[in-house]
């Protein structure tokens, strides 16, 4: 079962254990359930550390139903899910480089009418909006994951205290 590492946290920041691919879908899960039209979700993490399990976890919290093939957009940049409460901008920015960056276009759906996540969101940084949950997944082994989540702006802020006070059930 995942945990909540007690050490950190705090109102604006927790880190959760997760000790299968399941238990990190799952807080996935949880997170969608909580989101918003407009909200945005940067995700960071090196490959195969579980981004694409947690944006699936976060489609099935919005009503996508399992199994409509959340994947890795890797190869085409932006995939679209529109079967949920809200549209999921799905973007993955690992392979862009310089001004191609620019020419995608990723910023339009920062202002869209959906849920946006953005997979290797390091790569524009500065340029991500000031309110939004940040989650840095780190691999500690082959199925152990430390996610650590960081809520900037008062909605993220509670949303994060919230997971806290959930203990990782």
């Amino acid at each position: 079962m995942e945990r909540i590492a007690a050490a950190k946290r705090n109102g604006k920041k927790v880190t959760v254990i997760s000790t299968s691919p399941a238990e990190t879908q799952r807080l996935g899960v949880w997170v969608g359930r909580r989101l918003k039209a407009g909200d945005v979700i940067s995700l960071t993490g090196d490959m195969g550390a579980g981004k694409t399990l947690f944006t699936r976890g976060i489609a099935e919290g919005l009503g996508v139903p399992r199994g409509q093939g959340v994947r890795s957009p890797t190869f085409t940049l932006v995939h679209e899910y529109n079967k949920g409460r809200h549209p999921i901008y799905h973007i993955d920015l690992y392979r862009l480089r310089g001004k191609e960056l620019e020419e995608v276009g990723w910023e339009e759906y920062l202002w869209g009418e959906g849920v946006t996540v953005i997979e290797a969101a390091e790569k524009i940084g500065q340029r991500l909006p000031e309110e939004r949950l940040d989650v840095v997944l780190v691999r500690e082994g082959v199925r152990r994951r430390r996610l650590v989540l960081v809520g900037y702006g008062r909605r993220f802020h509670l949303l994060v205290k919230a997971l806290a006070m959930r203990g990782g059930r």
